[in-house]
């Protein structure tokens, strides 16, 4: 059985590539693994920001977990062997991990997330999965042309 690992952020293109993710599991009769990673918060000297970043890292999983699960059950519903999984961490490290652990056939995943100045200063998360990545990576654009 094939396994397609799905990252997504809830963006627009998120649909995309669900229904590209999806045709690839229905067509290998395969495991579509959906992935949401919440970044962490940011660590300060401040009591006060540490703790409200916790908080806030908290209901960013707890609403990732409920997104998901409205994501997952029509999947389900219609014949889809599908799991969701949200985690706290970088997105092209949890990926990456992601990949290794469920043993992802294939990553199937968003061409844009952030803008240039963030890719420039940060780095892409879509080449830094396309360079290190173990299985074949499907990157779909942010719209058809």
């Amino acid at each position: 059985m094939k396994t397609i690992l799905a990252p997504i952020d809830f963006s627009p293109v998120s649909k995309r590539i669900l229904d590209e993710a999806v045709a690839l599991v229905r067509a290998w009769q395969g495991r579509l693994v959906i992935l949401h990673v919440v970044h962490p918060p940011i660590v300060t000297q401040s009591e006060f920001v540490t703790q409200k970043g916790a908080e806030f890292a908290a209901l960013a999983l707890d609403t990732a977990a409920e997104d998901l699960e409205r994501l997952k059950a029509p999947l389900a519903e219609s014949g889809v062997s599908v799991e969701t999984v949200h985690i706290l961490g970088f997105a092209g490290e949890a990926i990456l991990q992601q990949a290794k652990a469920v043993k992802a056939d294939y990553i199937v995943m968003g061409s844009h997330g952030h803008g240039a100045f963030y890719d420039l200063i940060i780095g892409s998360t879509t080449s830094r999965i396309l360079k290190q990545a173990a299985c074949p990576v499907l990157v779909v654009p942010p719209k058809k042309n």
